[in-house]
């Protein structure tokens, strides 16, 4: 167990994690408790019960004895003596996460582990599940801002993500990417987009633009929980609604009409595994930079294994055709969305391990191989615009999609990958041509309409083999490509 004294030294990463799990859920109930008081007309929080409203704090501390260990890993490393520390938040939920991250740095480094309340307050609004719970007091926002914490956006940033932290005398290292305000704040965006419960969402990630994916995810989905000694358990719908192996055909349909799915900008739905873990989440991300950049802002906190866009293009060589696929291992980005955070002249490279699963998978789904695949599987680079009708500028652009040699034209894949580089989240982006702006061949609404039909199944069906190869080459997968040399220990 951790000790009994104020420093709560613990001597295994299960008793920091189990201390970690009382100590905030102490700090949520006893926050819930004075807002309920509160709301009901009772007293405000006294400044006794308000220095208990903070976040745990787990820190590290390293005091090397001899040369490190040395590891294939690029993650739970550690380069620096010294201590290390971060806020937690849900440590429940990421409770896999942690002891993943904190078994080599112990087993390994043999560092200290040490949990204890921390200086970071709690805001009141991610204490409430519902986030409406409050209503019936009729209590102003004002009021409550008053005398419980509230989101600041001044502790709410990505300075250590984007390399702005800076080590001072006495002050710990970030132990990871995200604090927990941080963290709260992403989770609660998470629901607000997607109309999912942030817990439901996969390690696996599908990124789409279009709703016709969406469509053809579900059916996958509900061929698989038919499957009786298949893997996935249960589907997550928007709206907290979800599918099991045990609703029948016509209940499972009636789910799915009925979910609210219109309501959110960025739906969701989760395909759970057996196992609670390694499932697939496929989002409908709209079109767009922005939204590309605001929905992956927040899944990075949940430090999934990778994220994939399967969305449609515009080819731009006359050897193309409509259906070919586009293998991006290159990326012009004019999207303009992250040029202050990630300058247009940091090269975002492709991962060698999730381009050749993905032209493995692709070889796998169409039946297709050598010659006959490269003639509908091209690599090259794709090029993101922040304007979807870019065209009406093509005299002012001709020279620079030349000089970049890109095959293809889309709105969101840029920023993903970059996001991907930027957030440290593995990343790849397999393309299907939908149109050829340069060439006659428009996107018109019929002719769309049955290129959709023909060509969503098998992409979509190339991105889940995607994951099922990746599945088994996580050390690989979570290279050194996406760390910089000063880097938190945690992935």
């Amino acid at each position: 167990m951790c000790s009994d004294t104020p420093t709560r030294f613990c001597a295994t990463p299960e008793q920091a994690v189990d201390h970690l799990e009382t100590l905030y859920e102490a700090a949520v109930a006893a926050e819930r408790e004075a807002l309920d008081r509160f709301v009901a007309g009772g007293a405000p929080p006294t400044a006794e019960e308000r220095a208990s409203f903070r976040y745990p704090e787990l820190r590290l501390r390293w005091v090397p004895e001899g040369p490190p260990p040395r590891t294939r890993r690029a993650w739970a490393k550690l380069q620096v003596a010294g201590d290390y520390a971060t806020t937690v938040t849900q440590p429940a939920a990421f409770r896999a996460y942690l002891l993943q991250q904190l078994r080599p740095l112990m087993g390994e480094y043999s560092a200290t582990l040490e949990v204890r309340p921390s200086t970071q307050e709690i805001p009141y609004p991610y204490v409430l599940e519902g986030g409406d719970e409050l209503a019936r007091g009729g209590v102003s926002a004002a009021a409550l801002a008053r005398h419980f914490p509230v989101p600041m956006l001044s502790a709410v940033g990505d300075e250590v993500a984007d390399g702005l932290w800076r080590f001072r005398d006495n002050v710990p290292r970030p132990l990871a990417l995200f604090d927990a305000a941080r963290t709260d704040y992403s989770l609660r965006r998470l629901q607000h987009y997607t109309g999912t419960d942030w817990r439901g969402v996969q390690p696996w990630i599908l990124l789409t633009n279009y709703q016709r994916y969406i469509g053809q995810f579900v059916e996958w989905a509900l061929a698989e929980l038919a499957r009786p000694e298949g893997p996935f358990v249960e589907l997550l719908l928007p709206g907290g609604m979800s599918i099991t192996r045990e609703h029948a055909a016509d209940e499972a349909a009636r789910l799915i009409a009925d979910a609210p799915w219109q309501r959110f900008q960025m739906p969701a739905y989760h395909l759970l595994r057996r196992d609670g873990q390694d499932g697939v989440t496929i989002v409908n991300i709209g079109v767009g930079p922005s939204n590309a950049k605001t929905i992956t802002d927040h899944l990075a906190v949940l430090r999934p294994h990778c994220w994939l866009m399967i969305g449609h293009c515009g080819g731009l060589r006359s050897s193309q055709e409509i259906g070919d696929y586009v293998l991006a291992h290159g990326y012009l980005r004019r999207d303009r969305i992250l040029d202050d955070l990630l300058p247009p002249e940091i090269p975002v490279p492709a991962l060698a391990e999730v381009q050749l699963a993905l032209q493995d998978a692709a070889a796998v789904v169409t039946g297709e191989s050598g010659e006959a695949l490269k003639r509908r599987l091209r690599t090259g680079t794709v090029v993101s615009y922040d304007d979807r009708n870019w065209e009406l500028r093509w005299s002012q652009e001709r020279l620079r999609i030349n000089l970049s040699r890109a095959i293809a034209v889309d709105m969101e894949s840029g920023t993903l990958a970059a996001q991907g580089y930027r957030l440290r989240v593995p990343y790849g982006t397999l393309l299907c041509v939908s149109d050829k702006p340069l060439h006659g061949e428009i996107k018109l609404p019929g002719a769309a309409s049955a290129f959709y039909q023909r060509a969503v199944r098998e992409h979509l069906a190339i991105g889940l083999a995607t994951f099922d190869i990746l599945r088994g080459q996580l050390t690989a997968l979570h290279s050194r490509k996406l760390r910089a040399f000063d880097e938190p220990p945690f992935r």
